[in-house]
């Protein structure tokens, strides 16, 4: 999908840096990308926002779990839209659902899993902004509506890719766990 954004720019007369003013994208539009099984909407792109942050919106299929990764360079923030996540981030791990609100620190390993059946969907906030790209790097632009066929993941390319822009990969995805009543109900048991 071409990316149909509109934004206003200024030159700052000081440095000659451009300046983002204004932003708009009507639902759907955006740079659509394949990455992995997913499916990414660039929203906001680091040049349009000043370098403040990168904004996309992530189709998931039920199960996906990206490998255990960091990043040095930025902050990820997650607003979960739909479907159930369990999240790992350092040596925490919970339980996200529609409306949740995750931060993921710099230089802390995280990960998360679609949990159950349905698929989901979340907001992704990279502040600052940049690493957005890395997504199209590995990722192709996306050839239709809707997710990807499945693929084996190409972890040499993840690392290759994600090195350039202060990404690590350090694990394995999560495997995908019970559905969240089972998980409390056990937890109440065992107490």
């Amino acid at each position: 999908m071409q990316d149909r954004a509109t934004a206003d720019t200024r030159a700052d007369g000081a440095n000659g840096a451009a300046e983002a003013r204004a932003l708009t994208l009507g639902p759907g539009e955006g740079d659509a990308i394949w990455f992995l099984t997913n499916r990414i909407t660039i929203k906001a792109a680091a040049g349009a926002t000043g370098g403040a942050y990168g904004l996309f919106e992530a189709e998931l299929p039920a199960g996906f779990s990206p490998p255990l990764h960091v990043h040095h360079r930025e902050d990820e923030s997650f607003w979960i839209l739909e479907g159930e996540f369990t999240v790992r981030c350092g040596e925490r791990t919970f339980r996200a659902s529609p409306g949740s609100f995750v931060f993921a620190p710099r230089g802390i390993p995280h990960t998360f899993v679609v949990d159950g059946s349905a698929p989901g969907r979340l907001l992704t906030l990279l502040t600052p902004g940049g690493s957005e790209a890395f997504f199209a790097g590995v990722g192709r632009p996306a050839e239709r509506d809707g997710l990807p066929p499945p693929a084996p993941f190409d972890i040499p390319r993840l690392k290759e890719v994600g090195a350039r822009f202060g990404i690590d990969i350090v694990g394995p995805p999560m495997m995908p766990t019970q559905d969240a009543k089972s998980l409390q109900d056990a937890k109440k048991e065992t107490r």
